[in-house]
């Protein structure tokens, strides 16, 4: 029975690990649409400012507004790459959450039936007792019967 007890306080702290990973693995979830959220909002900026300094008819940019024009473009082109970078980081963190929850899940199901086992084998070594108890008493009644002896139960 303490083996058993062992195992429950295992599978408490496994359930406790387990829960833990999936708070975990809903901050990666949260902080990965965040990313892609940013990401999201870079790239339809870009493209807000491409259509925005397409060239028009007829109009006439100074030399100095579309050179700060074009290194703006490229901080905005800089930002998306920082940007990737992060979502990747963040994709790598998502799977890596994702993995130690399945491991946390799989040790809890794993303790769950062991326990289980132990528990249908407690069982039947219960019933075999109950068994051979049952085949002494029904050996002792026969043997009485049969020699005109009474015996006395223990």
């Amino acid at each position: 029975m303490s083996s058993l007890h062992a195992l429950m306080v295992a599978i408490e702290m496994a359930t406790r690990k387990r829960d833990e990973a999936r708070q975990a693995l809903r901050e990666r979830q949260r902080a990965h649409a965040a990313a892609q959220s940013q990401m999201e909002q870079l790239e339809s900026y870009t493209e807000e400012m491409r259509q925005r300094w397409a060239p028009q008819e007829g109009a006439e940019l100074k030399l100095e507004v579309m050179y700060h024009h074009e290194q703006f473009m490229a901080r905005l082109q800089h930002a998306i790459g920082l940007q990737t970078r992060v979502m990747q980081d963040q994709a790598i963190r998502l799977e890596a959450a994702q993995k130690a929850l399945m491991a946390t899940e799989l040790r809890l199901s794993s303790l769950n039936k062991v326990v289980e086992t132990r528990r249908r084998d407690i069982a039947l070594a219960q019933l075999r007792r109950e068994q051979k108890q049952t085949d002494e008493r029904a050996a002792l009644q026969f043997i009485g019967r049969t020699f005109g002896m009474q015996f006395q139960e223990a």
